[in-house]
């Protein structure tokens, strides 16, 4: 395996807060190895930057293992870098050139203000998993694993659904800043699911309304699952749109009873 060391030229977003004006600052990091990841890359960056008395670059990352989702960047224009199905955590400078010119930028979303430099507020996905996002159980003592049995091919699209990290590139991909695929991704987890049958009508029309409020429409471009590093198809978009058209009667029907 190469173990090249290479330098690379980076633009990087300045933005000292949400209402302050930012803008682009060179750097450069010299003999970067191969197999450094990118974010491994920006500690090294922002070392130099303390040693010599300036401000570190700001962005988000936890894990670092592709898992929970916060390593949100857009690199060359590219939402967590040009190798698909992959966070950009994973992405090591193998896949840059030597005397690259790399330019970083945070998420590109109305929906998703600026903090500081490359780090953006993602509440906004919050908001729509607390509108509906989660089943009703009983409390006590759990259950028997094996007390709902489920079909695997309904248990394997649900897991299908639930890879998805909430991490915002299908937001910064679309051309429309929609958060549909990540939506309908864990809107699919639960309604395919027996557990997730009672509250699935009112489910998809509180997450659904409560998406419109911040983003944007989907057009079907494509590029949201072009850009997600789980690769979650685009069906689970139109089977929310389905469930959708339907809840609006299922719940005229329901609020009738009452």
């Amino acid at each position: 395996m190469s173990n090249k060391l290479k330098n690379i030229t980076l633009k990087i977003w300045r933005q000292a807060g949400p209402e302050v004006k930012g803008n682009f600052e060179t750097y450069v990091v010299e003999e970067i190895t191969d197999e450094a990841s990118f974010l491994e890359m920006l500690d090294i960056l922002n070392d130099q930057l303390v040693s010599q008395g300036k401000t570190a670059v700001v962005f988000d990352h936890d894990c670092r293992e592709g898992i929970c989702g916060t390593c949100s960047l857009m690199i060359n224009g590219q939402a967590h870098g040009p190798q698909r199905g992959t966070a950009t955590c994973q992405l090591h400078m193998r896949q840059f050139s030597d005397n690259a010119t790399i330019t970083v930028e945070p998420w590109r979303a109305a929906a998703f203000p600026i903090v500081k430099d490359l780090m953006v507020d993602r509440s906004s996905f919050d908001r729509i998993i607390e509108s509906g996002g989660y089943i009703t159980a009983e409390t006590g003592g759990a259950p028997d694993a094996n007390l709902i049995l489920i079909a695997k091919p309904i248990a394997d699209a649900a897991m299908d659904s639930a890879e998805c990290i909430g991490c915002g590139a299908c937001v910064a991909a679309c051309p429309n800043g929609a958060a549909n695929l990540f939506t309908a991704a864990k809107i699919a987890h639960l309604n395919r699911l027996p557990q997730g049958q009672p509250e699935r009508f009112s489910r998809v029309e509180a997450m659904v309304e409560t998406m419109d409020d911040y983003f944007g429409s989907c057009t079907n471009h494509g590029e949201c699952e072009a850009a997600c590093p789980k690769e979650i198809s685009v069906d689970v978009i139109a089977l929310m749109n389905k469930d959708y058209r339907k809840s609006k009667f299922v719940n005229r029907k329901d609020l009738a009873r009452k």
